[in-house]
């Protein structure tokens, strides 16, 4: 979609979202898109199956060997895999009846429902669904000779293997699926680099692990210092759960979640929120505008009709509507609208030439003042300050 094209507007109608998930990416952007939200799209890893791979198989062959004490299941993704796997090599039932007869802990709602579908019951489940838990839980008990099974979810979690074999127990790893890095890094880049120039007004985490590929993925750009800075500041970072936002929450990035964990939880936590950090009134004349993100919300009816804008001409309008009537020199505008980029004022006479264009006939709105910079008119045909 080109900017100065026209829409109906939607609750999340000028803003630009970043998606790094894997799983279910499809989902959340159609769930963006349906609210007016431009995705771009950058799976930050990858899941990659171990269905037929022999560590899998030799996993759980261990876990056969002898009665288990305990299981953790820490995703239902990997408990359900892990359940077919065992189907497949005809384990299936041994498997179900050891953890039926063992204590199994779910790490939150996924995993305790699938868990459940299963046939087996869970004896304990954090509501905080941190793996932290789990293992403060299990390290009360005397694990002295226990045989623990523990689903690992993407990676491994050695915290908690090495925890429980100080304490005595046997520990059987399930290396169910593994993160791996994206087959194409090119999207994760060109987010990272959107990102650092401002164009992104939040990015979309589901995994911990997603967020240290981003921000990896950004030092390799050269724009990790840049990245960090707008997430502390103007970039929302928002997260499927508290246990997922670790990494940013280390780097004092300061991400919002839900309270359940959950897509849907998600975007509208995202709609809630998200419009009310970059809204800003455009008066004109008589009539007062919004500008929302990159987009201009123009008409008093609901809905109003959308105009986008070019990231670098919203920030011109947003840096002018900030002081409607007063002139704003062009100096002012290249440090505000392009900071530490190299750009001239050439670049300011052209983010105003199509902001002019998009504005159609609201283009007036936008007054030149000779050798001064511009102003935002509040008036038909008043002068500048």
């Amino acid at each position: 979609m080109k900017a100065g094209t026209r829409e109906t507007a939607a609750e999340l109608t000028g803003f630009t979202v970043g998606v790094t998930a894997a799983r279910r990416r499809e989902e959340l952007t159609a769930l963006l898109r349906r609210r007016g939200a431009r995705v771009m799209e950058a799976p930050a890893l990858r899941i990659v199956p171990l269905e037929d791979d022999a560590a899998l198989r030799a996993a759980t062959e261990r876990c056969l060997a002898a009665p288990l004490d305990y299981v953790v299941a820490t995703t239902g993704v990997g408990w359900r895999g892990w359940m077919s796997a065992a189907e497949g090599w005809g384990y299936g039932a041994a498997l179900t009846a050891a953890c039926r007869d063992a204590e199994v802990l779910s790490r939150g709602p996924k995993a305790t429902g699938a868990v459940r579908a299963c046939g087996t019951t869970e004896t304990y489940s954090p509501a905080s669904e941190a793996v932290d838990e789990l293992r403060t839980w299990l390290l009360a008990r005397d694990l002295r000779g226990r045989r623990v099974a523990v689903q690992e979810h993407g990676a491994p979690l050695p915290g908690l293997a090495s925890a429980l074999r100080e304490r005595g127990a046997e520990v059987v790893e399930v290396p169910v699926y593994r993160w791996a890095p994206p087959l194409d890094p090119e999207p994760v880049r060109r987010l990272a680099e959107a990102t650092a120039r401002g164009d992104v007004h939040a990015l979309l985490f589901t995994s911990a692990p997603a967020i240290t590929s981003f921000l990896e993925h950004a030092e390799a750009a050269g724009k990790y210092e840049t990245v960090l800075e707008r997430l502390r500041t103007d970039v929302l970072p928002l997260c499927v759960g508290a246990v997922c936002a670790r990494p940013l929450l280390e780097v004092g990035a300061g991400p919002v979640w839900p309270e359940r964990g959950r897509l849907g939880a998600m975007v509208h936590l995202l709609t809630a929120t998200l419009p009310d950090r970059d809204r800003h009134l455009v008066p004109a004349g008589d009539r007062t505008l919004v500008l929302q993100g990159n987009a201009l919300l123009l008409g008093d009816d609901a809905p109003a009709e959308a105009v986008w804008l070019t990231p670098g001409s919203a920030r011109v309008l947003r840096a002018l509507a900030e002081r409607p009537g007063w002139v704003v020199g062009r100096p002012e505008l290249l440090r505000r609208v392009w900071p530490g980029r190299g750009a001239d004022e050439h670049a300011v006479e052209a983010a105003v030439t199509r902001l002019r264009a998009a504005l159609g006939p609201y283009a007036s709105l936008i007054r030149t003042v000779p050798k001064r910079g511009y102003r935002l008119a509040t008036e038909p045909d008043g002068g500048p300050r």
